[in-house]
């Protein structure tokens, strides 16, 4: 098994030389040109997670792959960095973070192996930017706003019970309401931020992953509104025709069907 994927890795590292050598698009590829593709494939590959299709999950890994054996490429052309550089400054990381497997550190939760990997990684990357200077800034908001939260919770800033996290999401809803009638578009944007902020840190303190929870109640949309669709047109209708109660109706028909 080893060496089955020692000599998949060798061979996968032959073909990128040879691709950027032979291939005149794979010539011409930079940091900068790749930098859209990798996200677009790490969408990809949280689709087929999502839809728990193994045969998808192993593509799309390995067209994930194949971006950091690029990026690994580009690295070694500029004398930076190399794939094994790349691996075994992993392989430095992974250890290092895990003083309970390879220390003398004692977790025995999830939890206190979360906040030693906080920790450590704070204390080794020694950030001028401050607790927060490790959430990446491309991140999509919903898990930026995630992420930042996790970590003023592993400094101590959060609330001390779950349940007051409502008082908070109450009084942005009472603020998005009192611009809502003042008319204020600039301030309703930044107060609907500030609700959606409290919202996502309810989730978190409740255990719930927004950007999953959202991602479910768009697939449920998607099935009940294409219901409705299909029952009009079976009717001889387009969806535009039917009345709104008409329309509730088939709505609550294929929430019911679920």
């Amino acid at each position: 098994m080893e060496d089955k994927r020692l000599e998949a890795t060798a061979r996968l590292l032959e073909v990128m030389n040879r691709l950027r050598r032979d291939c005149p698009w794979d010539r011409e590829q930079t940091f900068d040109s790749l930098r859209s593709n990798t996200i677009e494939e790490t969408f990809e590959l949280a689709d087929a997670i999502s839809d728990h299709n193994m045969e998808s999950i192993k593509e799309e890994l390995g067209d994930l792959l194949l971006h950091v054996v690029f990026y690994s490429k580009l690295g070694e052309e500029q004398g930076a960095f190399d794939f094994g550089d790349v691996a075994n400054a992993l392989c430095d990381k992974l250890i290092y973070r895990h003083p309970h497997v390879y220390g003398e550190i004692h977790a025995d939760t999830p939890d206190e192996v979360k906040a030693n990997w906080e920790a450590l990684k704070l204390r080794k990357k020694n950030r001028k930017s401050g607790t927060l200077g490790g959430v990446p800034r491309s991140l999509p908001a919903m898990v930026k706003a995630y992420r930042m939260g996790e970590k003023a919770a592993g400094a101590g800033f959060d609330w001390q019970k779950k349940e007051d996290v409502w008082d908070k999401v109450k009084e942005e809803i009472g603020e998005v309401e009192a611009e809502m009638k003042a008319g204020r578009k600039e301030s309703l944007e930044s107060e609907f931020g500030d609700l959606f902020f409290a919202l996502v840190n309810a989730s978190r303190l409740y255990g719930v992953d927004p950007e999953a929870a959202l991602d479910r109640t768009n697939k449920k949309f998607i099935r009940r509104f294409n219901y409705m669709e299909q029952q009009a047109e079976a009717s001889g209708h387009s969806l535009h025709e039917l009345t709104l109660d008409r329309m509730e109706e088939l709505w609550q028909e294929a929430k019911k069907s679920e």
